[in-house]
């Protein structure tokens, strides 16, 4: 849809992590009101309803995602379709009829819980900051391949987590530094060292506002069948423990996160 100089340049100057969101919001206005093009009106009208309207706009909950999908390089691919079947479980929980019970007055958009995903550490969906969030990991792994010394792991891995001991020495990492970035794989040319155990990074309790704080990370790399288990986990303590529409990170710091005691980790970082 064709834009109006004045409106993609308001549009423009909102963080670019929400930028297509709220882009998409401003054209199914003008869609709505039959136009053809975007204007400053379309956005005017859907900054009041942000202020005045919020409600409306408040479904319960928020998945986001990064670009990884649309080939960006340092993508980590999983092989799972995690993200439908988060969206599944968001809906089956009725976030939205619950803060209703829970909150006094209207509900606003920061009473949406918010799940992010991010294809890789570089976490450009901003993972850090909100209710849940994901990032795609790959460990890497030694295989029977002898090493050449060649030193394109040691290149690849921003975080110095390889030593090499000697030019035909194998590969030591480092599982304190190491990011599970899956870089080193990638770059390894005699598959010395591949792709390992594959999964998820799971942070907990991320948050901006007046009193901001970064999500707390769970020890482990979490297969989808867990992730999603402790997505649910989740979700049931947040209505369970909730007061008055308090945040998930708010709500952790007050319960701790014992109550995912159960859950596997795979395998130690």
């Amino acid at each position: 849809m064709q834009w109006d100089k004045d409106a993609e340049q308001a549009v423009g100057k909102i963080p670019f992590f929400v930028r297509q969101r709220v882009k998409k919001r401003v054209e199914a206005e003008a869609q709505q009101s039959g136009g053809a093009r975007v204007t400053m009106a379309h956005v005017a009208a859907c900054q009041q309803r942000y202020l005045h309207h919020q409600e409306e706009e408040v479904k319960g909950f928020c998945l986001e995602a990064c670009f990884g999908q649309n080939g960006c390089p340092n993508r980590i691919d999983t092989g799972e379709n995690l993200a439908g079947r988060l969206e599944t479980l968001l809906g089956t929980h009725n976030l939205k009829e619950f803060m209703q019970s829970r909150v006094s007055g209207p509900l606003k958009l920061h009473h949406k819980f918010r799940l992010t995903m991010a294809d890789c550490p570089n976490s450009c969906s901003r993972p850090q900051i909100v209710d849940i969030g994901l990032i795609s990991a790959a460990l890497p792994k030694l295989t029977e391949t002898a090493c050449s010394g060649c030193g394109s792991c040691l290149n690849a891995c921003r975080e110095e987590a390889i030593t090499l001991a000697g030019p035909e020495a194998a590969p030591q990492f480092n599982w304190q530094r190491c990011l599970a970035c899956g870089q080193c794989a990638r770059a390894c040319p005699t598959a010395t060292i591949a792709q390992g155990c594959t999964g998820y990074r799971i942070l907990l309790g991320g948050k901006l506002g007046r009193h901001p704080q970064l999500g707390q990370e769970l020890s482990g790399i979490f297969s989808a069948e867990t992730t999603l288990a402790i997505v649910d986990a989740c979700l049931a303590h947040f209505k369970a423990e909730n007061k008055k529409g308090e945040r998930f990170g708010e709500l952790l710091n007050r319960t701790g996160v014992t109550f995912l005691a159960p859950y596997t980790i795979l395998p130690p970082r």
